[in-house]
């Protein structure tokens, strides 16, 4: 039986996760719960979505590069 997952928090999912990795149905629940939280703001486009892959991975990267100095 699985547990009310989307009542879980987010550590709680991913140790739920981690001890139920040989179970795929409650592997799949969790981490389709868990990944419905992401923040879309934080998703970054597949490369192969991109226009032009090079320059704009190459942005991004350096974006994220620019923000850690």
């Amino acid at each position: 039986m699985i547990p009310n997952l989307s009542e879980m928090t987010n550590t709680e999912l991913k140790r739920y996760i981690s001890e139920h990795r040989n179970d795929i149905d409650a592997f799949e629940a969790a981490m389709e719960v868990l990944m419905s939280r992401r923040n879309p703001a934080n998703r970054h486009p597949y490369p192969l979505e991109l226009e032009n892959p090079e320059v704009e991975v190459e942005g991004i990267i350096r974006k994220k590069l620019d923000r850690s100095e």
